[in-house]
């Protein structure tokens, strides 16, 4: 018998979605099961607001969301009609390239290159999108996306100017994006609190295949990893942490099925 209620906070681009190819067709009625099993799935992801819905609708489902690396958390309404529609938790990108541009020294920003300040060629090289979905990918209200071409001593001098003024960066598979202070871990803990309002007793899955999804499994009951060969395992210290041998999609199927036997939950 099912007792705790589950909820499954997971990163989208190499987690659920190929990485190459960001499809998902062999997961999704498996994705779907869960979900009329009972079982709440957040995507919690670097994308924006316009492609979580997009995924929504190729699902087929009306999921609660967290986008832009934490920024905002869309439909918790969708878990409990009391619950907000949406939390806004960080401040316009305008203001947060501002900060970047009057604090960051000149030697450092000139390390840092924009997404939108290049070509579309290269845009839809670096996101491995089309000229169609580039433009959904783009269309951020709270996050800035680049590339870092300097040293790790450089990247080091820059989260520490960025901290110093409450900004953030948070490295995915692609690019890095320049945030306000929040993170996928913040979003997800602020979305357990109003849970426990109506749920008293439960448990966190949480999935993801980056740098930017470490946090978030550290802070979950089941913390599982999606395999990524360009993702360094030894650097990942996290208790009982649950590994697919295969990348996404159906890597996540598979840590998913492990967790859930963890819990002896039977879907």
């Amino acid at each position: 018998m099912n007792k705790n209620k589950i909820l499954i906070f997971t990163d989208l681009d190499g987690s659920v979605l190929d990485r190459d190819t960001f499809k998902f067709d062999q997961i999704k009625e498996f994705i779907k099961k869960l979900i009329s099993s009972g079982i709440h799935i957040i995507p919690n992801s670097s994308k924006t607001e316009i492609e979580i819905i997009e995924f929504n609708e190729e699902l087929g489902e009306n999921l609660a969301y967290i986008s832009e690396n934490g920024s905002v958390i869309n439909g918790l309404n969708l878990l409990n009609p009391n619950f907000p529609r949406k939390i806004i938790l960080s401040r316009e990108k305008k203001e947060l390239i501002e900060i970047f541009k009057n604090k960051v020294p000149e030697n450092l920003q000139n390390k840092c290159k924009f997404i939108s300040t290049l070509n579309k060629d290269d845009q839809i090289n670096i996101f491995g999108l089309s000229k169609t979905k580039l433009k959904n990918a783009l269309n951020r209200k709270y996050t800035e996306p680049f590339l870092f071409e300097g040293n790790k001593n450089e990247k080091k001098d820059l989260k520490k100017i960025l901290k110093e003024n409450f900004l953030t960066i948070q490295e995915g598979g692609r690019v890095i994006n320049l945030c306000d202070n929040v993170n996928k871990v913040k979003s997800m803990n602020r979305i357990l609190k109003i849970y426990k309002k109506i749920e008293s007793s439960f448990k966190v899955i949480a999935v993801g295949d980056n740098y930017n999804d470490l946090d978030m499994l550290k802070n979950s009951d089941l913390p599982c990893l999606v395999f990524n060969d360009q993702f360094k395992e030894d650097q990942i210290n996290i208790d009982n942490l649950i590994i697919s041998n295969k990348p996404s999609p159906e890597g996540w199927a598979d840590v998913i099925k492990l967790a859930l036997a963890k819990l002896e939950h039977n879907v």
